[in-house]
């Protein structure tokens, strides 16, 4: 079986506009969450989210490129230069039709829906639908431009399963190289979905946090006064690439994604089931595909979006599917820190899994204040402070609205 591993890794977080950055920001349980910047938000009962920091477009690209594209097509370029750089490959030694890109975006063009098809935008005089309309708003785009960037001809297309987006990039990715269909792939996600709408809409389903008198300690998953999540942006891109392709070339390689697994809840558009039973199979098919046991994982980098619900139904998954072993684990949610990246969320949460692999760390579950009664209290969350382990096997969850579930298994390689 051919195997896959990556090679290059790129971000552009709330706490960290470069993986370094974003690195070390994890390992010091930085909150990226403070109030909202990107419009006034006087008549939204949130006011806060996880913008990026100190983000120019014009830093990146020429004034005439940034009309036309959107917030989030701009962070998954940023985000797959860095991964390309970082990985080193040689354009002219590798076989373009063998290198392709899959990326995930919950929403797409979010902006760009706002500020051109709303019903204030059709209301002003004089409007005009730009060129570059579909274009910018289509979640397939922003794969489209990455392979028109770097000339990959390979397999392209976009990933849409709510916040499972990115992680289903990546597992599709991973499955394609086994399979002998490309060598390289460019996999991740963005997403640039804190515009007036997006606020709106989740307020709405009573699924962001309304702690406006603390931003930064509003993200609190497995604390009993959690509220809700809160609104992230940004992007996360990796280079996965065949095991071989890779050695020949004298790559460095971060890790083995050695497996995953897919399931839906078939339960609810929003809710996840109570019991987690979807949940517990995905990790069971990913702990198979990768061909590994409960006892070889280490650590669990969990969904953990700070919801009521959400986070009681993963926690009875992992321990249906741990057993004593869940008291081994170290798990953690770093949504803690960025908030919830809703498409890309899967793919810098298995930066941070890449992280602790190369590090020996885990990264905090930031926010804690008060135990949930219902969350067993010997688990290990990685509460408020960094912990030393060694890292040889992790699991990263990600589950989407409309019942979305995706589990992945990275390994140390050897």
């Amino acid at each position: 079986m051919r195997r896959v591993v990556v090679t290059g890794i790129g971000a552009l977080t709330p706490i960290g506009n470069t993986a370094e950055e974003y690195k070390k920001a994890l390992f010091e349980g930085k909150s990226g969450a403070d109030f909202i910047t990107h419009f006034d938000t006087e008549h939204f009962k949130t006011k806060f989210a996880c913008e990026v920091k100190n983000f120019n477009p014009e830093d990146h690209f020429h004034k005439r490129e940034v009309r036309r594209l959107d917030p989030f097509s701009q962070f998954a370029l940023v985000a797959a230069e860095e991964a390309m750089k970082d990985s080193g490959l040689d354009l002219e030694k590798i076989d373009l039709d063998r290198a392709g890109v899959i990326w995930g975006s919950g929403i797409g063009g979010f902006h760009t829906i706002e500020e051109d098809i709303t019903e204030a935008a059709l209301a002003k005089p004089g409007h005009r639908y730009s060129p570059f309309l579909i274009p910018k708003l289509i979640s397939d785009i922003a794969p489209g431009h990455i392979s028109i960037k770097y000339g990959f001809r390979g397999i392209n297309y976009a990933t849409v399963s709510a916040c499972a987006s990115s992680s289903h990039s990546i597992a599709n990715s991973a499955d394609y190289i086994k399979l002998g269909k490309a060598d390289i792939i460019i996999a991740g996600g963005s997403e640039a979905g804190i515009v007036k709408a997006g606020v709106g809409g989740f307020s709405s389903l009573k699924a962001l946090s309304e702690r406006n008198d603390s931003p930064q300690t509003a993200s609190r998953p497995f604390d009993k006064d959690r509220d809700g999540f809160v609104l992230g942006e940004g992007a996360g891109a990796l280079i996965l690439e065949e095991y071989e392709h890779a050695k020949a070339r004298g790559a460095k390689i971060y890790a083995e994604i050695a497996g995953s697994a897919m399931t839906a809840d078939a339960y609810h558009i929003t809710a996840p089931h109570p019991e987690g039973l979807a949940v517990t199979k995905v990790m069971e098919l990913a702990l198979a595909d990768a061909d590994v046991t409960k006892d070889d994982i280490d650590y669990i980098n969990v969904h953990g979006t700070s919801t009521p619900l959400g986070d009681i139904a993963e926690i009875k998954a992992i321990q249906n599917v741990f057993g004593e072993s869940a008291y081994d684990l170290n798990i953690s949610s770093t949504k803690s820190m960025t908030g919830h990246l809703l498409g890309a969320a899967g793919a810098i949460e298995a930066l941070a899994c890449i992280f602790a692999i190369q590090e020996g760390l885990i990264p905090p579950t930031i926010n804690h204040f008060t135990d949930d009664p219902e969350i067993d209290p010997k688990l290990n969350l990685t509460f408020n402070k960094t912990q030393k382990r060694t890292v040889n096997n992790v699991i990263c969850n990600t589950f989407g609205f409309g019942g979305h579930n995706t589990s992945i298994v990275i390994k140390k390689i050897s």
